[in-house]
């Protein structure tokens, strides 16, 4: 899979066909593009490196800041002035825009710092990224846990340089830049420099080593050099009295001089900083660049291994394995580098956010890297330890945030998930303690006093919230807290209209009732009678999945807030677009029609992703996204928190997939049309372990166990599944086994 990546998938403004059918009928809020940057990445690693143009949002591109409609332009083509560390992959406006110190190589004076060059020979695969500068540089980046290796190649000229720009954070686009408030420069010796920046609120610490022969190093200030200092001390810096800082290398180059650059980071220093440049390297000191770009590469194929396909087409091969390498970018792990708190142990950062990843992307990590999921829950419950709450957002800069908007208790669906499979590492009295504490935070105070709280969402998501500790408080065996929690899980009720089937009037964060009113709850069971039995909920369905609607106009740029309602009032579903309506196909299942699930996740597959920059639909929001692509691909689809996987069409002929230590193997038989054309296949008939399976689901703990699943796929619906129903709290029949 790791030669099939291509991390240039969604840079740009989808480019795709115009959809038909189902496709056509649904309706996109966001900006048609998938916000990722190429830049050089480590598997969950702490650093990433690119080149810089201010392009909202991670800092590569061409666009402009953009939330809603057609994205609008920055640059008319690809620039770049330097490359930066640390980039957002995929998300919106989260304000933490990150691209800190900004390396720049250069044959000008150090006044033309901050020119953007034109890029051409863009390459980059998983942990490399290169262009050329249209000043005649080569750049080339590649990437440690905690590291970042630059390799440059010159031009002749008799005074190239290189330079750190140390002040240096955030976009190019209105309010985007990020101002230090103060740091720390120290020279060491010609090849050395080290310094403490403090970004947002956490104390970026860097070591840096650069191999340039006889240049000479200079600190400099105000894009002068100052002579003869060895230490810059900078304090209350402010946007009106920043003046950019850092040090640089410069001399004589003939044609084809190389200089490599060193960076080790840390969050507790710069010893630590040292210490980490170190070990991402082996202590060598020659061919460093290779050697780091051979072992991350090593490292990706590794996980990237997690997953095998066979398919005829190559097409598909490349956008399945770019979307599990996006999956695999975010969160950030960080072990030992908790800025916050003094003691060792895992930290994470850039979960932006649990409202976009929770569903997909953290069961994906859950499946394919338990012991990795498994250090991400331990952060989490320290940050819960520490700082008071389960976060729904964490970046590595600090300060407030409105996370919460987006939902309540979304850490417990994860934790849940790890509790189910009774993955070790986690000490779950503790994570029982923390879990029931933060359920009465902010909104849970409604809705303990209340019954419901509002957006109205928020009911929804601390009603499961309730439901999934009641899981953790099974296991350590508190039966009175875990039958409170399941008296309180079934105030989900609260938050639904029995008149309409729907949710009640409420606010929603980027959509509409209609959104978030066909989520995959633990009692859909009661659901579906609460919406007036099953033929109304699946009529329910339809409208909302635009069965036999017109095809709608989608937003152009800037647009106002009436073609926002007017979008909204069409209640439809967003196409992937953005995230309120992720597992809403697989509602079906629950009526016995997975059919219909097939006909919308294919259609979403289909139309909704391709090849080249433009090939995603939305904001990949640090892989949430692309990991609903991967599980629709299998034909899996993992009903987070409750232990279930559903089990839909597959998309390749056969896949193999690494869960833990075991391997599940799922193949699809019967004619599986090209993609991305063809009709839409339907399951017929299932086999698990060579025993017919005539429902639509299994248990996360016996799919965990290994074994081989066999999909029997014909060009019409059958009659497969249709008498039985997943599990719901009040459904005996549907019980985990």
């Amino acid at each position: 899979m790791w030669r099939d990546v291509d991390p240039f998938i969604g840079t740009e403004r989808a480019d795709l066909p115009v959809p038909t059918g189902l496709a056509a009928t649904w309706w996109s809020p966001k900006p048609p593009v998938g916000n990722t940057h190429p830049g050089a990445t480590y598997p969950l690693g702490m650093v990433s490196a690119c080149s810089y143009a201010g392009g909202y949002p991670t800092g590569y591109g061409r666009y402009d800041l953009s939330t809603e409609g057609e994205p609008r332009l920055l640059h008319p083509r690809l620039v770049a002035s330097g490359v930066t560390h640390f980039h957002q992959s995929g998300t919106g406006a989260i304000r933490a825009y990150y691209n800190y110190v900004r390396v720049t190589p250069m044959v000008q004076p150090l006044d033309g710092l901050g020119t953007t060059w034109p890029l051409t020979d863009e390459h980059a695969e998983p942990g490399y990224y290169a262009a050329t500068l249209a000043s005649g540089i080569r750049l080339e980046v590649t990437v440690g846990p905690r590291s970042a290796v630059h390799r440059y190649t010159f031009p002749e000229h008799d005074d190239a340089r290189v330079v750190l720009d140390l002040s240096h954070g955030g976009l190019a686009v209105p309010h985007g830049e990020t101002v230090p408030r103060r740091a720390q420069v120290q020279t060491l010796d010609q090849r050395r420099a080290e310094a403490v920046v403090v970004m947002e609120g956490t104390p970026l610490a860097l070591h840096v080593e650069v191999d340039a022969g006889d240049w000479q190093q200079v600190l400099w200030h105000d894009h002068r050099a100052v002579h003869g200092g060895t230490a810059l001390q900078l304090d209350h810096i402010r946007a009106t009295i920043l003046r950019p800082f850092g040090v640089l290398w410069h001399g004589p180059a003939e044609a084809g001089r190389v200089v490599e650059v060193r960076v080790g980071f840390s969050l507790r220093g710069a010893d630590q900083a040292r210490a980490n440049l170190q070990r991402d390297t082996g202590g060598a000191r020659t061919g460093v660049f290779d050697l780091r770009r051979a072992q991350t590469a090593t490292d990706w194929r590794a996980d990237l291994g997690a997953v095998r396909v066979r398919t005829a087409s190559p097409a598909l091969r490349s956008v399945l394995a770019t979307a599990l390498y996006h999956s695999l970018v975010k969160p950030a792990l960080a072990r030992d580098e908790s800025p916050t708190w003094a003691a060792d142990g895992p930290y994470a950062f850039d979960l932006c956010t649990m409202w976009d990843i929770h569903r997909t992307q953290l069961p994906l990590l859950t499946a394919l890297l338990p012991e990795r999921a498994v250090e991400l829950a331990n952060a989490l419950l320290t940050i819960c330890e520490e700082e008071g709450n389960l976060p729904i957002g964490y970046r590595m800069a600090k300060g407030a945030d409105r996370f919460w908007q987006q939902g309540s208790a979304l850490a417990h669906t994860f934790l849940a998930d790890l509790c189910r499979l009774d993955l070790p590492g986690v000490d779950w009295e503790w994570a029982l303690s923390l879990m029931a504490g933060d359920l009465r935070r902010s909104l849970g105070e409604d809705f303990l006093l209340h019954g419901v709280a509002h957006p109205v969402t928020h009911t929804l998501d601390l009603a499961f919230g309730y439901h999934c500790t009641a899981v953790v408080a099974r296991r350590v065996g508190d039966a009175a807290l875990a039958d409170r929690c399941e008296r309180l899980a079934e105030r989900w009720t609260n938050a639904f209209d029995p008149a309409t089937g729907l949710l009640v009037d409420s606010t929603f964060y980027e959509g509409g009732r209609w959104n978030y009113s066909f989520r995959i709850t633990h009692d859909m069971r009661a659901r579906i009678e609460l919406a007036g039995g099953e033929e109304r909920f699946t009529s329910l369905l339809d409208r909302f999945f635009g069965y036999g609607a017109a095809p709608v106009s989608q937003p152009g740029p800037d647009p106002d807030a009436a073609e926002l309602a007017d979008g909204i009032a069409l209640q439809r579903f967003q196409g992937l677009n953005n995230e309120p309506d992720l597992d809403a196909p697989w509602a079906y299942h629950y009526v016995g029609r997975p059919d219909r699930t097939a006909e919308v996740v294919q259609a979403v597959v289909r139309q909704r992703f391709g090849t080249g920059r433009g090939g995603l639909p939305g904001n990949d929001d640090s892989g949430g996204l692309s990991s609903w692509l991967v599980w629709a691909v299998l034909g899996l689809f993992p009903v987070a928190g409750q232990g279930v996987y559903l089990i839909n069409a597959p998309v390749v002929e056969e896949a193999r997939v690494r869960l833990g230590e075991r391997h599940v193997v799922v193949t699809a038989t019967g004619a599986l049309p090209a993609w991305p054309d063809g009709p839409v296949d339907y399951v017929q008939s299932v086999t698990w372990q060579g025993r017919p399976l005539d429902r639509s689901w299994i248990p996360a703990r016996e799919l965990h166990r290994g074994g081989h699943l066999q999909v029997e796929l014909g060009p019409a619906p059958s009659t497969w599944a249709t008498g039985t129903r997943p599990p719901s709290t009040s459904l005996r029949e549907g019980a985990l086994t």
